[in-house]
């Protein structure tokens, strides 16, 4: 039998140490909310490839679609031979995407890829270069992503030169002492010091930051935003990458605050596991880019495609967009009574949907993150047959992102398993 430690040394030797892996456990299957590797154990998923199976792993829905398509061809391109899937899959997106202003869609492979094409169109549109983002965000590996992304280790620690005309100002974040008036007030700041506002193409900011600790931007700031964008004729991009398809509770959680983004960026969650994101925005700024500006070899796959209109309908039919709401209440009923019993551990529970959080600390002070508790319970986890994802701007905030299709029997199971885990973890 192959053993997960056979498979980490032969990874090891043939794969950059750059591209690391959180667990030496090695898939062999996957059903739902549940994995085996290798050597036949089974754990719990509460990472599901960090927010892209919503619909859980292999849902028979997708796994139909994408079968069915691949069976009839694979790639044409969509850019020399396109086809109805592609087309099919716009037309939902548009009609779902929140607001009322008529909507376009352009399909690529990855998250970076919809936020570099969300800037690139956003500059073509309004003829301006800056970007503003903000501290804690992600926006994906790709240089200008780097750039745009809020948090050096690991993601940008020696990979410059990034981009110029990219702006950072602290997001709005109570916990940690920066509320939302304090966040525009750097805003004008910035537009004093180092760029007028005529001269930003757009802001980009996600409505949960995923990678930055799971931390809302309130419908205050976004309505903010808004109306800031409005003022100077600036663009509003919502990075959805990790929020959008049900995750939140809502389809995107832009939903929450009643705000109509320029643009917004789509993936993980959008086509059951297949490499599929998409830049959906007012038809009007959409088109600006000219003819071939946009695109790529496998962006809009026929395969990925039909998988994800599989995976609309099963977020319909199986109602999972309320589901995550029952699901992360689960959770967050479990965790606020473990933060009763840790106080000076336990910061904050943070749950929006079924993206919820846990941040840890010492002396129950914010100024004082727990990273080194974090890394303790996310290296015991396979030990309790779980897999878990950390992440915070201090590395200090444990992430929950269940499938949203999890069984209850599985969910309360998990739930046991991890409160064992962290009463090991802290003794």
């Amino acid at each position: 039998m192959t053993t997960n430690n056979q498979l980490q040394q032969r990874k090891q030797a043939v794969i950059a140490r750059g591209q690391g892996n959180v667990y030496p456990v090695y898939v062999a299957k996957a059903k739902n909310a549940e994995v085996w590797d290798v050597e036949g154990k089974r754990y719990i998923d509460l990472g599901t490839g960090i927010a892209v199976c919503n619909t859980g792993h292999s849902h028979p829905a997708v796994v139909a679609a994408a079968t069915k398509q691949l069976q009839e061809f694979s790639h044409t391109c969509v850019m020399v031979n396109p086809y109805e899937v592609a087309i099919e899959l716009a037309e939902k997106l548009t009609t779902l995407a929140p607001g009322n202003t008529p909507k376009k869609a352009v399909f690529v492979s990855t998250g970076a890829e919809a936020v570099e094409n969300c800037v690139k169109i956003a500059r073509s549109a309004t003829g301006r270069r800056g970007v503003i983002a903000f501290t804690g965000g992600f926006h994906g590996r790709t240089n200008l992503a780097m750039g745009l992304t809020g948090k050096n280790a690991p993601y940008k620690s020696g990979f410059g030169p990034f981009p110029g005309d990219i702006y950072h100002v602290p997001f709005p974040n109570e916990a940690h002492g920066v509320t939302v008036a304090e966040t525009l007030g750097f805003l004008k700041h910035l537009f004093k010091a180092s760029i007028e506002p005529s001269d930003v193409a757009a802001i980009i900011v996600e409505p949960v930051q995923g990678e930055g600790g799971f931390y809302m931007a309130s419908p205050e700031f976004l309505q903010a935003l808004r109306a800031l964008c409005d003022e100077h004729g600036m663009l509003l991009i919502l990075d959805e990458i990790q929020t959008g398809f049900g995750r939140t509770g809502r389809m995107f959680c832009a939903e929450y605050s009643d705000v109509e983004a320029d643009l917004m960026t789509m993936a993980k969650g959008i086509a059951g596991g297949l490499p599929l994101a998409a830049v959906v925005g007012k038809a009007e700024i959409m088109d600006a880019a000219h003819p071939g500006g946009l695109g790529g070899t496998y962006g809009g796959s026929p395969v990925a495609c039909a998988a994800a209109l599989a995976v609309l309908q099963v977020i319909e039919e199986e109602q999972l967009v309320s589901r995550a709401s029952w699901v992360g209440e689960k959770f967050s009923t479990v965790l606020h009574e473990l933060q009763q019993e840790f106080p000076s551990l336990i910061l904050e529970v943070r749950q929006v949907g079924a993206m919820i959080a846990l941040e840890l600390v010492v002396d129950g002070d914010a100024a004082q993150p727990n990273a080194a508790l974090v890394q303790r319970i996310i290296s015991l986890a396979p030990e309790y047959g779980l897999i878990l994802l950390a992440c915070g701007y201090y590395g200090n905030v444990i992430r929950f992102l269940p499938a949203l299709t999890i069984e209850e029997p599985i969910l309360d199971e998990a739930l046991e398993r991890f409160e064992t885990l962290f009463r090991h973890a802290v003794e």
